[in-house]
């Protein structure tokens, strides 16, 4: 068995590959994406569980004491019972966190590199390489996803907040009426 996973098809969010950085002051800066990934591939989602439970095992015999902690917190969640109501694109979904102190490597479908932000963004699909590892941490017990390397394979919708262009911003026909300065 093995802890190291390349999903199938996923779509990224929260994309934050290119550049590392700290969610919380006194963090360590780190490389991460949310993947989201369909219910319906299972071979991907098998992979994982597997993955999962050998890291688990890894954990009972390194990091908890020999036995599995009844609170160990799981990185594959239920987009349907977690995020369905607050975000559409997590429907019919799992997703899982990766995060990374070092910088992933990024390449397209020819596995070309990608050195352009642009290019790999929240909404896009790939593939992505991780691995899965125990953690204990401040009395927080569970399995962590590392990230190791990313692939884009095709664009989409962005998620997120849609930004207006600067057009439709300001394409109202504004007059500047110099007398009421």
């Amino acid at each position: 068995m093995s802890t190291k996973v390349i999903t199938g098809k996923v779509r990224f969010s929260y994309v934050n590959i290119f550049k590392s950085r700290a969610f919380q002051s006194g963090q360590d800066a780190k490389y991460s994406v949310c993947l989201l990934i369909p219910k319906e591939d299972k071979a991907t989602v098998k992979k994982i569980r597997a993955a999962i439970e050998e890291a688990i095992q890894e954990g009972i015999a390194s990091k908890w004491g020999g036995k599995k902690p009844g609170n160990l917190k799981l990185p594959l969640r239920d987009g349907d019972d977690e995020r369905a109501d607050e975000a559409p694109e997590y429907e019919g979904m799992f997703f899982l966190n990766a995060n990374s102190t070092q910088k992933p490597g990024i390449v397209d479908k020819d596995l070309n590199e990608i050195l352009d932000p642009d290019e790999v963004y929240s909404g896009s699909w790939g593939r992505a390489s991780i691995n899965f590892y125990p953690f204990n941490t401040n009395g927080n017990k569970g399995v962590g996803v590392g990230l190791n390397n990313i692939q884009k394979l095709k664009d989409d919708e962005r998620l997120g907040a849609a930004r207006a262009s600067a057009e439709t911003d300001f394409g109202d026909g504004y007059e500047d009426d110099e007398d009421d300065f």
